[in-house]
């Protein structure tokens, strides 16, 4: 019943995009409707993940996830860029890191209950979290006693985002080699869709949820100007759920099924290529549009060193319980406060 309920639901997202290209429906109603359409959209990307996670291994599978689910962020992002709106870039990149660490995993371990989790993949996640907090405190710093959009910090984050991008696909090469010697196939490949049938619908729910996303995004400000939150406050909080959603929906419903090691491995994985992929990307694409700049707020590096510790802490042993995703879950909602209590610059 919950499927075809799920799987009619997939018709909102193109009624979504028609609605807001076509018509004059107002925001309030189109932020609703496309927070409504993403819900089947990103049950269907993590239906498509785990059947592709049966001839990959959890590795893979978490990997194709998570660099499907973070399409809708980089949308946004140059969207944002293209608008000028470099606070919010920078907002909705650090909190889609806090989001996937702390809310994704945490309503994950939350689903699932007790499990273990691969240990050597999410030392691997945490340490380029790490290298890329590290490496950001580069231009941040420098911006924290000035104008955070000045040419000279602008100058600083394009050598960043190099080696970040660099670290990305070392890392990935990797990753990708060691999994597929790893892996061994099993009876369930019988069963589940085909490799190809998988990334094709992968492919497509995450195109319908980048222009979603968008909509969703666009609807933001006016509804956001109604609650009376800052934009910083929408961009880390709200915008970076909206882009995360795919991760929310996906790894949940994956951890509900039992599945505790893809769950963690795309929450993880996610929060990992935000922060070495995702970042970057934007930094160096934005050179098409306006350059951004990387001077990340004191109160985002803070949530990021916080958030990691939290989740490094939590999860050192390898194994996952209720306890622990609600350790998490009250983790990110005092990390929101913190956004909220800081509010625009």
């Amino acid at each position: 019943m919950v499927r075809r309920i799920l799987f009619a639901g997939l018709a909102i997202g193109p009624i979504v995009v028609a609605l807001h290209f076509l018509t004059d429906i107002g925001d309030t109603a189109l932020f609703v409707l496309s927070a409504l359409a993403l819900i089947p959209l990103a049950w269907l990307i993590g239906e498509a993940t785990e059947h592709a996670a049966v001839h990959t291994g959890p590795g893979i599978g978490g990997f194709l996830n998570a660099t499907f689910g973070n399409a809708p962020e980089l949308i946004i992002a140059l969207i944002a860029v293209n608008e000028g709106l470099t606070q919010v870039v920078r907002g909705s990149l650090a909190g889609s890191v806090v989001g996937n660490l702390l809310l994704v995993l945490g309503f994950s371990l939350f689903a699932g209950g007790r499990g273990e989790i691969e240990r050597w993949s999410s030392f691997l996640s945490f340490g380029l979290i790490a290298l890329a907090i590290g490496v950001l405190l580069i231009p941040s710093i420098p911006s924290w006693s000035g104008d955070p959009d000045a040419q000279r910090i602008v100058d600083l984050s394009v050598p960043v985002a190099i080696v970040l991008l660099l670290v990305y696909v070392s890392v990935t090469f990797y990753m990708l080699r060691r999994h597929r010697i790893v892996h061994i196939s099993t009876d369930e490949e019988v069963s589940a869709w085909s490799f190809k049938a998988s990334l094709a619908v992968l492919a497509a729910a995450t195109v319908v949820t980048a222009f979603v996303a968008e909509t969703l995004v666009g609807s933001l400000e006016e509804f956001a100007h109604k609650a009376g939150l800052s934009d910083f406050f929408v961009a880390a909080v709200i915008v970076a759920i909206v882009g995360n959603a795919a991760e929310h929906g996906g790894a949940v419903l994956v951890a509900y099924r039992g599945k505790l090691k893809l769950a963690a491995e795309i929450a993880l994985s996610s929060s990992a290529q935000v922060a070495v992929f995702l970042i970057p990307a934007v930094t160096l694409l934005s050179w098409l549009i306006d350059p951004l700049a990387l001077g990340f707020r004191k109160v985002e590096i803070g949530a990021l060193v916080l958030s990691l510790a939290v989740v490094m802490a939590t999860i050192w042993t390898g194994r996952s319980s209720r306890l622990r995703g609600g350790i998490l879950i009250a983790a990110y909602v005092g990390v929101a406060a913190m956004f909220f209590v800081a509010g625009d610059v």
